[in-house]
C-alpha cells in the first residue's frame, strides 16, 4: 500500500515526539538502497567488526544514487515540510546522511540518552531554555529502515519537558558498559542490554517495518540496542535548518 500522510502524523510528531510514515519508501528504492548499503557493511566492518554505522555515506565507495534518490523521494519531502516546515531539509550524503547497521559480533546499546542534554554539548552556550525544547526548527532526525527494525526504544512525550526523577535513576550505564560487555557470553550481554532498555519508565520499542521512516525529536528520551542476528540497514539523519547549522557552529559540534 503506498504512503498516504495524514494530519495524525503532525498530532503524533508534537504530543509523542515521533511519527512514523509507514512504508514511504518504495519497494524499488529499499532494493537499491539494500546493495549499496551491503557494501558499506562490508567496508565498516573492515575497521571494526562491531561497526554500528558507516556515516557519511559519501565517504564509503559505494554506489551513491540510491541515496540521492532517497534524498529527493517527493512523498517524504512532502510529508517532511507538512510536520515541519519546506525549509527542513535532510540526505546531505556528505555532512550527516549515514547508515545503522547490526554488529557483527557481539551484542551492543547505547546509554538512554537525550541529544544535546546529555549528549554533544561541549561549552555552556549549548544550554537549552524551555523555548529551545520547543523549536522546531532544531533536534530533529529521521530513521529510515531498510529491513524490520525494533532496535529503538524512546520515551513518548519526554521531548518538551525536564527529565523526571525516575528517568535520572534510569539513565545510569548499565552494569556492565557496552560496547562489547566484557567477560559476559552473548546470550547474557543481550539480556542485560535489554534489562536496561526496560528500566526506562515509560519506555516504547518503536518498531519499524522494511521502508517505514521515523521522523523524531532527538531531544526525547532514545536508545539503541542491537544484536549480531537482528539484520539492519537504517538510513540515519539530522533534518536540518540554517538556523540550526548556525547553532552547532555557534557551540562548536561536530560538523
Amino acid at each position: 500500500m503506498a504512503f498516504k500522510f495524514s494530519d495524525e502524523h503532525i498530532s503524533q510528531f508534537y504530543s509523542l515526539g515521533y511519527t512514523v510514515f509507514g512504508g514511504v519508501i518504495p519497494s524499488a528504492l529499499i532494493t537499491d538502497l539494500r546493495n549499496a548499503c551491503e557494501r558499506g557493511r562490508q567496508l565498516a566492518r573492515r575497521k571494526d567488526a562491531n561497526a554500528q554505522r558507516f556515516q557519511p555515506v559519501a565517504n564509503y565507495d559505494i554506489d551513491q544514487k540510491p541515496f540521492e534518490d532517497f534524498r529527493d523521494l517527493p512523498p517524504l519531502r512532502d510529508a517532511i515540510a507538512r510536520v515541519l516546515s519546506p525549509r527542513h531539509t535532510y540526505g546531505n550524503t556528505k555532512t550527516w546522511l549515514g547508515v545503522l547497521v547490526e554488529p557483527g559480533e557481539r551484542p551492543w546499546c547505547t546509554n538512554w540518552h537525550r541529544d544535546w542534554i546529555h549528549h554533544q554539548v561541549s561549552n555552556k552556550e549549548a544550554t537549552l531554555s524551555a523555548a529551545d525544547l520547543r523549536n522546531v526548527d532544531f533536534f530533529n532526525q529521521l530513521n529510515g529502515a531498510l529491513y524490520e527494525d525494533s532496535s529503538t526504544w524512546v520515551v513518548p512525550g519526554s521531548h518538551n519537558r525536564a527529565d523526571l526523577p525516575g528517568e535520572i535513576a534510569a539513565f545510569q550505564p548499565p552494569p556492565v558498559p557496552p560496547p562489547n560487555f566484557e567477560g559476559t557470553t552473548v546470550e547474557e550481554a543481550e539480556q542485560i542490554a535489554l534489562e536496561y532498555c526496560r528500566r526506562m519508565p515509560g519506555a516504547v520499542q518503536l518498531h519499524l517495518n522494511a521502508g517505514d521512516l521515523a521522523l523524531y525529536r532527538n531531544l526525547m528520551w532514545h536508545i539503541g540496542n542491537y544484536a549480531p542476528y537482528r539484520k539492519r540497514a537504517t538510513l540515519h539523519d539530522i533534518v536540518d535548518t540554517p538556523e540550526y547549522d548556525v547553532w552547532r557552529k555557534k557551540i562548536g559540534a561536530p560538523k
